[in-house]
């Protein structure tokens, strides 16, 4: 039986529509070339950092998120960010009994902010915050210091299979690829992707049967 649930932050608890078209306009391209990048990035397997240096080539990526929180224009989330069925997916697996985690690839900003949004979720985190990240082994050694439930009892979520599925599945978790956003689409019926998720789903209320 799944006790804990743990879930990757972008493109399973947050739209990037906003970051993307943020750093789109930081550079000053079309939002549609900046998103055509992020898809060509995608397709190849490339880290998604890289359609900002395809926008931008010698781009530090770095120094210029420094450079855009300095000017006033970093990384903003408000409700309108969630996707719909984020607030009550998660308040049913709470009144389930389930403890709920929120655990991704994010800077610091990001957690503060998610935190800020008072979400039904036991803990809150990003990989800034630990200090690793996906897919390190070390990153999922944390999920299960803070899951309170033993490797297959506890279930992450994702929609990146590299970042996400296999490598939660490595550490001995339960996994569920989640179809949403451009990688969780890309991949939904790879033939390693079926074979590697416990389950596979299209909303996170569908979780709740898990």
């Amino acid at each position: 039986m799944i006790e804990t649930i743990v879930l990757d932050i972008g493109e399973t608890i947050t739209r990037d529509d906003r970051y993307w078209a943020a750093w789109a306009d930081w550079l000053d391209v079309p939002h549609h070339t900046l998103s055509a990048l992020v898809g060509a990035v995608v397709a190849r397997g490339q880290d998604n950092a890289d359609a900002l240096r395809l926008a931008r080539p010698g781009c530090d990526v770095a120094a210029e998120y420094r450079a855009r929180e300095a000017a006033g224009r970093g990384e903003h989330l408000d409700e309108t960010d969630l996707y719909d069925d984020v607030r009550p997916a998660l308040a049913a697996l709470k009144a389930a009994g389930r403890r709920v985690i929120i655990a991704g690839n994010q800077t610091s900003r990001v957690g503060e902010l998610l935190r800020g949004l008072e979400l039904p979720a036991d803990l809150i985190v990003t990989s800034a915050e630990w200090g690793v990240a996906k897919p390190d082994e070390a990153f999922f050694a944390r999920v299960l210091d803070v899951s309170e439930a033993a490797p297959d009892a506890t279930l992450y979520v994702g929609d990146h299979p590299a970042n996400d599925i296999y490598p939660a599945r490595r550490a001995g978790l339960r996994t569920a690829h989640l179809r949403r956003g451009p990688w969780g689409h890309l991949w939904a019926d790879d033939a390693e992707v079926v074979a590697a998720a416990d389950w596979r789903v299209d909303s996170l209320t569908q979780l709740i049967s898990c």
